[in-house]
């Protein structure tokens, strides 16, 4: 069997005809089939990763946590970017790392790019830091894609896949998971500056408050003085309740087993329900069942080592962003009781 003919769904382009397919709506069964199993063989993907980032960071106080993009997701995705081909998505695969600060994350980011394997890292190590260059939605936290490469006969069909490693403190992963439950409780989705662009903004200047309060550094509005920022912040947070929404908060209760994999189903009326299991095949064939069974439903598989973990890194699942609110109080009591000049942008290097 040819290297192509064993690539997950047929072949590169056929998964990005399928891609094409589903952006137009004409996707066939066949189709759906195919995107199936090319999403299905990242799990292998995925495992190589953790398991070689989690012996790196043994003893360490690094959270590490897998993300198999949700199906939904992918096709929005496509639909959102016109020009993206599926074949060559790179996030469909990811390893989150959560830090304690920033100086932990780039020393062992900066340690990892001197590893020794086949994996080839497909970006410059600029290209994905939005730490010095935020997003202006206030994403802060560097991406790195790598290409898969191995040449063992049981893994040469995979070869090509690609993985996103995604680093975050935990202050950015504060903000990132309001983001997400923004995104859930209201009709706007900040994440993707689409909806009410006052929540956009609204979220863009927390994470600008939480990087001068918390982390030295800056956000998305470098040139702005503590003083207008905060004031920024706290307009908009007085014509959308943001903070008092967010404070009431309180997500369904949930029991997280000590098996190490789980499926996360937040159905359309909020209600939260998990599935867990031991084996991840299982785990991995139930989602697929469940999501076309479900196909309004927010379906996500996570997987980390302790129940502990999970709840850490998908905090937005299980909580009502307590965190994000209690980062919120200290940084904007911080920035009013001790304001400072406005910083460039090469002050977050």
């Amino acid at each position: 069997m040819s290297l192509e003919s064993s690539y997950p769904g047929g072949s590169k382009s056929r998964v990005s005809r399928a891609g094409v397919a589903v952006r137009n709506g004409t996707a066939s069964v066949e189709d759906l089939d195919v995107i199936e199993s090319w999403r299905a063989a990242h799990r292998a993907v995925l495992n190589t990763f953790q398991a070689v980032l989690r012996g790196r960071l043994r003893g360490k106080s690094v959270v590490v946590a897998q993300r198999h993009k949700r199906k939904n997701t992918i096709f929005d995705k496509l639909r959102r970017l016109p020009g993206m081909q599926l074949a060559r998505m790179d996030d469909v695969a990811g390893c989150r790392l959560i830090f304690k600060n920033i100086k932990e994350l780039r020393r062992f980011r900066s340690d990892f790019h001197g590893a020794r394997f086949n994996h080839k890292m497909r970006n410059d190590p600029e290209k994905y830091d939005y730490i010095v260059y935020p997003k202006n939605t206030g994403y802060r936290g560097i991406h790195d894609v790598y290409e898969y490469d191995v040449n063992s006969e049981s893994g040469r069909g995979l070869k090509g896949l690609y993985i996103e490693i995604q680093y975050r403190t935990l202050v950015q992963h504060a903000w990132a998971t309001a983001v997400e439950v923004v995104g859930f409780i209201t009709e706007s989705q900040p994440k993707f500056e689409k909806g009410d662009e006052r929540y956009h903004r609204a979220m863009a200047y927390a994470s600008e408050i939480l990087a001068r309060a918390h982390e030295s550094s800056t956000g998305p509005f470098p040139n702005s003085s503590d003083r207008d920022a905060l004031e920024e912040f706290l307009k908009l947070d007085s014509e959308l309740s943001l903070m008092q929404t967010l404070r009431g908060l309180h997500q369904a209760k949930s029991d997280i087993s000590d098996k190490k994999n789980s499926i996360l189903i937040f159905n359309p009326d909020g209600e939260l329900t998990v599935k867990s299991y031991r084996d991840a095949t299982d785990a991995l064939r139930d989602l697929f069942v469940l999501e076309k069974e479900m196909p309004d439903s927010d379906i996500v598989l996570v997987r980390a080592d302790s129940s502990e973990e999970v709840r850490t890194a998908f905090r937005n699942y299980f909580n009502d962003a307590r965190e994000f609110v209690r980062l919120m109080d200290s940084g904007c009591a911080k920035l009013s009781g001790h304001p400072l000049k406005a910083r460039s942008r090469k002050a977050t290097a």
